[in-house]
């Protein structure tokens, strides 16, 4: 492939991207190949390769002589993937919390600041992934970082379906649980920073399995 295509083949990758972790394409729809081409004015290679890309991250599923659909998940595989993330995340922020300087934990209060001053479901989501990965910024573990932020993006839309059903009580239970987080990694108490994480993750895990018509 020429450096060209190759070029072509990451935008489209990143359009596509984009499109699903903001809502646009939901899980389940089609994508055909020759209408994203003509729409984004390019041939048909870089389009195929960007389908590639985008299924190797998990967020398209490519059938052999069928074609390509965003990937859908049952209410199984998304407890499993929650799982996965109540075991590796923690250990991300251990890989991180030694390193965090209290600039970095006052960017986390005001991160929480404008998640609670807002209504938003879009906002939240923006939010509260800048909340979680600024604890692990300082990580030095590429591969268990990129393992936890696939499985952030495959279960993207579950988290904004979840959340526009769930409405402010969650949010609060949500804001209180981030200030633990936050207070523990102020006083250098990785162990229950560790603890509140995983709590964190494993309620939100528990709360999606009581509403299966997110997974319709």
């Amino acid at each position: 492939m020429s450096e060209g295509a190759g070029v072509a083949s990451q935008r489209i990758a990143e359009v596509l991207r984009e499109r699903i972790l903001t809502g646009r394409l939901a899980p389940g729809t089609r994508i055909i190949q020759d209408e994203l081409a003509e729409e984004l004015q390019t041939s048909r290679l870089p389009v195929r390769e960007a389908l590639r890309i985008v299924a190797s991250q998990g967020l398209i599923t490519l059938r052999a002589n069928q074609g390509a659909w965003v990937t859908r998940m049952d209410m199984r595989e998304c407890d499993l993937i929650y799982r996965m993330r109540e075991r590796l995340e923690p250990l991300l922020l251990t890989e991180s919390a030694p390193l965090l300087t209290d600039e970095d934990i006052d960017e986390m209060d005001e991160l929480q600041d404008k998640i609670e001053r807002s209504a938003d479901v879009e906002d939240f989501l923006v939010l509260d992934r800048r909340l979680h990965w600024a604890v692990y910024k300082h990580h030095n573990a590429e591969e268990l970082a990129s393992i936890v932020a696939r499985l952030w993006d495959t279960t993207q839309h579950y988290r904004r379906a979840f959340t526009r059903l769930a409405g402010s009580q969650r949010n609060w239970i949500i804001g209180a649980e981030h200030r633990l987080l936050i207070q523990a990694l102020r006083d250098h108490d990785h162990a229950s920073a560790e603890q509140v994480l995983e709590m964190h993750i494993r309620r939100t895990r528990v709360e999606l399995s009581r509403h299966p018509e997110v997974f319709v």
